[in-house]
């Protein structure tokens, strides 16, 4: 349920359930779990998590929600194994990013989004929590008023919005998303992982 394209120093992880608007299963975040976690023993300089179709997530399944998605801890998982790896990690947000998904995003060090993507967790209304890393992470990037408006107002911020916010680094179109992403991780990929990973040390 996701493509992984290699390079030399990089990879590119684009989750390819494009029928259902790249709703998140268990088992799609166990295979994309794997995937960062053999591009952080490849030694990778830059990865790019992006999606198939035109939506980046949709969030979680729910019919897999029903069954217990919601407090499994591969979320948690997943986005602690992103937000670990010493490498250049970039965000390509092909399209909406809703719910549980927000959290991969948000352990990247860079977001990228189309114009038209939408940004929202709609967590208060599901009668959810939040996975335990995502809300200080946003708040990192947002504040905590503008984290508040997202988690608790059930706020769907447009682009525009998140990239004044913070909470994406840049609006690309929709056919220059990956040449950005890649632009992006240009110097990255020119460099030694442990210059990279020393770079991203010093900054946190």
């Amino acid at each position: 349920m996701i493509r992984v394209h290699a390079e030399p120093g990089l990879r590119i992880l684009t989750l390819d359930r494009s029928d259902k608007a790249n709703a998140l299963t268990g088992a799609l975040l166990r295979e994309l779990d794997a995937a960062v976690e053999a591009a952080a023993a490849a030694d990778v300089r830059a990865l790019i998590l992006t999606g198939a179709g035109k939506v980046f997530s949709a969030g979680a399944d729910l019919d897999e929600v029903q069954a217990g998605l919601a407090t499994d801890p591969i979320w948690e998982q997943l986005s602690a194994r992103i937000a670990g790896l010493p490498c250049l990690t970039i965000a390509a947000l092909n399209g909406t990013l809703a719910g549980g998904a927000m959290g991969m995003a948000l352990a990247c060090d860079l977001r990228l989004a189309v114009p038209e993507a939408k940004l929202f967790y709609p967590v208060m209304r599901l009668g959810f929590l939040p996975q335990p890393s995502d809300p200080a992470r946003l708040a990192a990037l947002v504040g905590p008023s503008r984290a508040k408006l997202l988690l608790m107002g059930g706020m769907k911020a447009t682009a525009e919005q998140a990239l004044g916010w913070g909470l994406v680094d840049r609006i690309v179109a929709p056919g220059a998303l990956l040449g950005e992403a890649r632009a992006l991780a240009a110097d990255a990929l020119g460099a030694s992982a442990a210059h990279v990973a020393g770079i991203k040390a010093l900054i946190g």
